[in-house]
């Protein structure tokens, strides 16, 4: 078992931050306890290959009459107990206490491994595994003895081709990350009322064209508290099946906040990493800094990247996205050195206008 570890916490000692925040926690902790409260499992889908397995999970403390309804994540075998949860506004998915240092049993095939969560209550593990392609679920137990099954989704070693796609502003319409308006979304607008793009569900399943077998990966700057949240969202609105890689917002052992960029440079090098015949269809958004991440990859890993699809924000969404009605400089020179490496670099404004020069390129994922 080979434990995967966070590149902003490989420091000598937790930042002030870090250390004020784990004691409100162990104050929280101490007096949920002592109502009753015990520990449970948030699991979220994750992904694997032959011989291993990547299982993503969080350990928090839930008052006695709790149940667990929801599986987060967009796994297709994860979301069975999860279409009764009811819809929750933004804020309530942020109140929840984790649980550092729980140790939870984790059952993969005929395997049992036993794990510790992180500061944040997290595990994110890469475990031994002889699972054949597909969909599976691990079964997680905590020291309370609460179940919880998350799906993994173990790529076949054929598989040639995947996707990596945004979610704010790319998939569902969240006008971030200007603060006030990001705030209002995240902690006080209904998930009822979150906006798909439209016709990107379309566009991804014209892409995957019914084959199951392909990865298709959600990577966000968002918080995991509202995996839930983005989870039923894919559903609601037909997206594909996968794993959510998110991130814990909040201090860290080197600052007040992690970095947005760096986690997504950081998952994308992994997935390029733990699936090296892979190449991927990068997703994003022209609206913060998806064009210059994706351009990097594809500079640095060129090997890996088949395409790269950038949703145009419409005038409003720009200005509210970094202050001016136009894609920054930036992202339009991110944009034309991927096309000088050869990449192709499709751009619309929605689903439809991008999967007609999908369709005119040939971009095929067989």
């Amino acid at each position: 078992m080979t434990a995967s570890r966070r590149s902003d916490v490989r420091t000598k000692g937790p930042h002030v931050a870090a250390r004020i925040e784990s004691a409100i926690d162990r104050r929280i902790d101490a007096r949920l306890r002592r109502r009753g409260w015990t520990v449970r499992v948030e699991p979220y889908a994750g992904y694997g290959a032959a011989g291993w397995v990547r299982v993503m999970a969080r350990a928090l403390l839930a008052a006695p009459i709790v149940e667990d309804h929801d599986l987060p994540g967009a796994g297709s075998s994860a979301q069975a107990g999860a279409r009764s949860a009811p819809a929750l506004r933004g804020w309530r998915s942020f109140a929840t206490a984790q649980v550092p240092g729980a140790v939870l049993e984790v059952a993969v095939g005929g395997r049992v491994h036993r794990v510790t969560t992180d500061r944040g209550g997290f595990v994110d593990v890469v475990l031994t595994a002889d699972l054949t392609p597909g969909w599976h679920d691990v079964r997680i137990t905590s020291q309370d003895g609460a179940v919880a099954m998350a799906p993994v989704h173990v790529i076949a070693p054929d598989v040639r081709f995947g996707i990596v796609s945004d979610i704010d502003d790319t998939v569902m319409v969240t006008r971030l990350p200007r603060p006030f308006v990001a705030a209002w979304n995240v902690f006080m607008r209904h998930e009822n009322a979150r906006e798909p793009v439209p016709g990107m569900s379309s566009l991804y399943a014209e892409l995957v064209d019914g084959d199951d077998r392909l990865p298709v990966v959600y990577l966000s700057t968002g918080a995991w508290n509202a995996a839930p949240t983005v989870g039923r969202f894919l559903r609601q609105f037909g997206f594909p099946s996968g794993p959510l890689l998110m991130t814990d917002w909040g201090p860290t052992n080197s600052g007040w906040f992690r970095s947005g960029p760096t986690h997504k440079i950081t998952q994308l090098r992994r997935l390029m990493r733990e699936l090296p015949d892979v190449k991927w269809v990068l997703v994003g958004d022209d609206g913060q800094r998806d064009p210059q991440i994706y351009a990097g990859a594809a500079q640095h890993h060129p090997g890996h990247v088949h395409a790269i699809l950038i949703r145009q924000l419409t005038f409003t969404e720009h200005v509210l996205a970094h202050g001016v009605p136009t894609p920054t400089t930036d992202s339009l020179r991110a944009e034309l050195r991927a096309q000088r490496d050869g990449i192709p670099v499709l751009q619309g404004p929605d689903g439809p206008s991008i999967a007609r020069q999908v369709r005119s390129r040939g971009l095929r994922l067989r």
